[in-house]
């Protein structure tokens, strides 16, 4: 054997040489680069959103979006208001269940939603100024086909309900013409799809108790509250 061949076959077990910046040190690991890789970017605070508020304009602008959404927080919680070309067509609030709303939106209306803050600017302008005491009554359109029927009979009355003041659920019944019908009036105000701005939390009990609401009894009461303090 000469010493090509020794230098050629090196003995079994023997390792191979490898460059310094891959050879482990006998004490642990070498140090490590925290330096971000060169290809990632470093997303600045906005962007998202920026990105976001973008891709819901140019959606809409493409007619793309059948229902849209957004968030307003409010002294009764975070309340969801969902808008279609017709007008508001649901406000939901957050022990609904959001998602669970979102999702029987997809079901009913249209899968195709987005949260497009900007379509709902008018919206959330006058939530924020009937809370703030200097709205008595919402000019918004409305969408009402999300109730039919009796229902829809109840709703439109509640809004001739006027603002600071209430009625008894038998005085709805009697209002809309079925005088018999006070447990259908107090299904429709509970199942009502525009609390707030359709006002079923003006509706009482003959003897003066809240009875039910949909965003429970707490902001029944404080949307009274408010009323009674700006009428």
């Amino acid at each position: 054997m000469n010493s090509t061949d020794t230098n050629n076959h090196a003995p079994t077990g023997t390792a191979e040489t490898v460059p310094p910046d891959q050879t482990a040190s006998v004490d642990g690991p070498g140090p490590v680069d925290l330096a971000f890789p060169p290809y990632l970017t470093v997303i600045e605070p906005g962007t998202l959103e920026r990105l976001r508020g973008s891709l819901a304009a140019e959606a809409s602008r493409e007619g793309l979006v059948d229902v849209a959404y957004r968030i307003v927080d409010s002294p009764v919680g975070r309340l969801l208001v969902a808008a279609t070309d017709r007008g508001i067509v649901r406000i939901a609030y957050e022990r609904e269940g959001l998602d669970a709303v979102l999702q029987s939106l997809s079901d009913k209306l249209s899968p195709r939603i987005l949260e497009a803050p900007a379509r709902l600017g008018s919206a959330a302008r006058e939530i924020e100024e009937y809370f703030s005491g200097k709205r008595m009554r919402f000019d918004l359109p409305l969408d009402l086909r999300l109730s039919a029927g009796f229902r829809r009979t109840v709703l439109a009355h509640l809004g001739d309900i006027p603002f600071g003041r209430t009625e008894s659920y038998t005085e709805v019944a009697r209002a809309v013409g079925n005088p018999k019908a006070v447990r259908a009036v107090g299904t429709a105000c509970a199942t009502n799809p525009l609390p707030v701005v359709v006002p079923c939390h003006r509706v009482l009990r003959s003897d003066g108790s809240l009875g039910g609401y949909i965003g429970g009894l707490e902001a029944k009461a404080t949307l009274l509250a408010l009323e009674a303090a700006a009428a």
